[in-house]
């Protein structure tokens, strides 16, 4: 366990263990589950623009296979390590479990600033990767997607690379491709989606309803901000603040969404975003704004013990994976702030993820209405199971998330029995 040394590992064997006490779980189910099945780490050598060779540090974990193959993303940053992939993998075994999908937790990642490196390089370092880990994912083993620092061009040079080894086309083996080479439609906005949908439910819970009185904060404008930030706007919703790595841009009467995304998408950063009545804030201040809905939709322990108590929020719906630490939902639960949380909040990226992977290995594709009413339904019944479990167990919704999906790990775990017994 010494290996597995990230907050964020810790914060996630923390929450397992709180709800398995709560819920009075099989104790043999929960120490199978503080595991992972298996962590793979590769070198990855590539032949940089310059002429020099450069090794990258590879990972690739699976969590729990229990439900069926590994799915989970591939994460292209410099803060990429083992224990932070265990984590995020851990999650995402319970995220899979939460909404009821047949598929198990892994992860991925290389330790790499992904914008110090030409698209050659990248393209490079993508094809090594695929064929380190190769043996060991596949349409039926384990289905890598995009994360922080990949998209659909990565998940392409990924899908080409193993149908290449394989000497045939294999749609299933990724997903967050293009459309083109089998993507699907809705997959590049689901997450963020789900999140705006999340939203709704929990104001229907509360009794209340998004109208233009209601303010939104969101830490991380990008592939889940965005489409989170665009479905609220459309809804009527104020969006006061967005942020991303270089600061934060804030206005009272609400941001232009729109125009604000569009600055980003070619390559600006937010620092230098201009407007009539935009103000740049920290992304502290961000944090620390009175509004009604705060979505942290960058990376993990964002709001810590450190600055938990100058959260103002009402409602927090984690875009995230792991963006409040366990000391921060605890506190800010006792003080009534409605807590989304993550497995639940953010799912809908694995959701039509899974949708993707099953059109790839029936060659069938569904349009985007019928995608999204899909994830809509999906996730409605999953914020309803958590809801039922918080009632049931007193607790908050992010325990009760955690208590609804190992209790379906737990019922799978215990048919399929310990081999070899």
């Amino acid at each position: 366990m010494a290996l597995y040394h990230s907050p964020l590992y810790q914060d996630a064997l923390a929450q397992l263990e709180m709800a398995a006490e709560i819920m009075s779980a099989d104790p043999n189910i929960i120490e199978r589950l503080k595991y992972p099945k298996r962590a793979i780490q590769v070198s990855i050598p590539i032949r940089l623009d310059d002429g020099s060779v450069k090794t990258f540090e590879g990972y690739r974990v699976q969590h729990n296979q229990t439900l069926g193959p590994g799915k989970g993303g591939i994460r292209f940053h410099p803060h990429v390590d083992l224990s932070e992939t265990t984590a995020l993998a851990m999650l995402m075994t319970f995220k899979c479990a939460l909404v009821g999908l047949p598929l198990g937790g892994a992860k991925g990642g290389v330790r790499v600033d992904p914008n110090e490196l030409s698209r050659q390089e990248l393209q490079s370092l993508t094809r090594r990767y695929a064929m380190e880990i190769g043996p060991f994912v596949g349409p039926d083993k384990d289905i890598p997607a995009p994360d922080i620092g990949t998209d659909r061009q990565t998940m392409a040079w990924f899908m080409d690379t193993y149908s290449q080894i394989h000497g045939y086309a294999s749609h299933g083996v990724v997903t967050g491709k293009p459309i083109s080479v089998g993507g699907s439609l809705g997959r590049e906005a689901a997450t963020g989606k789900g999140v705006a949908y999340c939203v709704n439910f929990a104001y229907e819970k509360l009794n209340q309803k998004i109208d233009n009185h209601t303010t939104v904060a969101i830490h991380g404008f990008g592939k889940v901000g965005v489409p989170a930030a665009f479905d609220l706007y459309e809804q009527g919703a104020k969006i006061v603040a967005v942020s991303d790595y270089t600061g934060a841009l804030y206005r009272e009467d609400g941001l232009n969404v729109h125009d604000i995304a569009e600055f980003a998408k070619e390559r600006h950063v937010l620092k230098d975003y201009k407007a009539d009545g935009v103000k740049h804030i920290t992304n502290e201040e961000l944090l620390a704004l009175e509004v009604d809905v705060l979505i942290p939709a960058a990376i993990d322990s964002v709001i810590t013990k450190e600055n938990m108590e100058t959260v103002k929020a009402k409602m927090i719906a984690e875009g995230a994976n792991g963006p409040l630490t366990k000391d921060a939902v605890t506190y800010l639960s006792e003080r009534d702030v409605f807590i989304i949380p993550d497995i639940l909040c953010n799912a809908g990226g694995v959701i039509v993820s899974y949708f993707e992977w099953v059109q790839g290995l029936a060659h069938f594709f569904w349009d985007e209405d019928q995608i999204n009413k899909t994830l809509h339904n999906i996730l409605q019944k999953a914020f309803a199971e958590v809801v039922e479990k918080a009632d049931l167990h007193k607790c908050d919704m992010k325990k009760a998330a955690m208590i609804a999906a190992i209790s379906k790990l737990e019922a799978a775990m215990k048919l399929r029995g310990l081999f070899p017994g």
